[in-house]
């Protein structure tokens, strides 16, 4: 009996033993649970914290590419080497404009025709009377000589037909006073003498040994030579047109669709096709000389005329660009054409936005009167927008972008 309680007792002890154990391992399990759930979830909330606190950053940054991505860094001695230039948008007037084409030409009485005093062969002086050489009123463009045709000599011949007459009329005036002559035959004579006279005094101040003296009338330049040397011309005939090129006159041909817009006009702007520049009658003194008041029957279009003076660069009988100015619009906002850029019919301007700083602008524009464009939309005024270099901007906008997929 004492053997089997003991061999109960010794089972019973492992027993207990392993309950006690147990009991101790999940007492400490729980307790150990428990910590570590509080422990994970201060983790956690550590966790959580660290997250947001990434993402704030992530979403700063996020925010300065984005406000940044667009700009353009152009340095200083970029500027300076293309020689950027910029000015601050103002509102002010722009006028409705209609566009089309012209001619300019001389003005009337700025240019003189040179015409034959005689019949001859003509010969000018030297090789400098050509297109484009500058005379003197009253200077030499050409001698006529007859010398050697058969007809002869009209000079001489006039000399000889005075020289006679005037003979005849000295002894007429001796007769007349005998009346052995009437008096019809005297005032006949003396018509005669008188005819003769005019025709050779006209050639005698312009006779010299190499024949009749043909001179400029004005001062100015010779615009076109219309016969060649060693030529014959007769009397009366076209010789060359000799321009002042003082005062100009820009003749445009207008749409008949803008016939009632015509009265309206009272300015122009026009661009020569050989330096591409715009000329504002505005600073030539130019005026409006009038305009048509029907279509000419071979075309539908009606011309205006503006007279303006010459600045010496400007070609007559060039045909140019016309931009017609008529009722003012106020308040508008307009930039310089060389501001703007395009790309798949898209205008664009870059804006100033600090020193070395500078953005792209997407603006809709109106109408052109070939200096100034007018900006409907995406300007306003205070914008500094680029007027110079805006080209060599849209480069270096070019070059900076990175294509997609590109990573350092």
């Amino acid at each position: 009996m004492t053997a089997c309680s003991n061999k109960q007792d010794q089972s019973k002890a492992p027993a207990a033993q392993e309950h006690q154990e147990g009991d101790g391992h999940d007492h400490e399990k729980e307790e150990d649970g428990h910590g570590h759930e509080e422990g994970d979830g201060h983790k956690e909330g550590d966790g959580h914290d660290h997250k947001e606190g990434d993402n704030h950053s992530e979403a700063e940054g996020k925010s300065s590419k984005e406000e940044h991505a667009d700009e353009i860094v152009f340095t200083k001695e970029q500027a300076k080497a293309i020689g950027l230039a910029t000015e601050k948008v103002k509102s002010g007037t722009f006028h409705t404009v209609i566009k089309t084409t012209g001619q300019i030409q001389a003005a009337q009485g700025d240019e003189e025709t040179v015409v034959a005093t005689s019949n001859g062969i003509v010969s000018f002086i030297g090789q400098t009377i050509i297109e484009g050489t500058s005379v003197n009123r009253g200077a030499t463009l050409a001698t006529i000589s007859a010398k050697t045709l058969l007809e002869g000599d009209p000079t001489v011949k006039a000399r000889v037909a005075y020289e006679t007459a005037l003979k005849e009329f000295e002894r007429a005036s001796e007769l007349i006073k005998d009346k052995i002559i009437s008096a019809r035959e005297f005032e006949q004579s003396r018509l005669k003498y008188e005819n003769a006279k005019t025709a050779y005094e006209a050639q005698a101040a312009n006779v010299t040994p190499k024949g009749v003296r043909i001179a400029s009338p004005i001062s100015g330049y010779i615009k076109s030579r219309l016969v060649n040397h060693g030529e014959y011309v007769s009397i009366g005939q076209p010789i060359a047109i000799v321009s002042q090129n003082r005062k100009l006159q820009l003749r445009a041909e207008v749409s008949e669709n803008y016939f009632n817009e015509l009265k309206k006009i009272r300015n122009a702007n026009f661009v020569t096709p050989y330096n591409n520049k715009v000329h504002k009658l505005s600073d030539l003194s130019g005026r409006l000389l009038s305009f048509g008041k029907a279509s000419d029957q071979s075309s539908f279009y009606i011309p205006v005329t503006f007279e303006f003076n010459n600045i010496g660069d400007i070609i007559p009988g060039s045909f140019v660009e016309v931009y017609l100015l008529s009722n003012p619009i106020n308040n508008a906002i307009s930039v310089p054409m060389t501001a703007l850029t395009e790309a798949q019919g898209v205008y664009f301007v870059y804006l100033q936005v600090g020193e070395e700083e500078f953005i792209k602008r997407e603006v809709t524009i109106e109408q052109n009167d070939g200096e100034k464009v007018r900006i409907l939309s995406g300007l306003k005024e205070g914008d500094q927008v680029v007027t110079k270099g805006a080209f060599q901007l849209r480069l270096a906008e070019s070059s900076s972008v990175i294509p997609e997929g590109h990573s350092h």
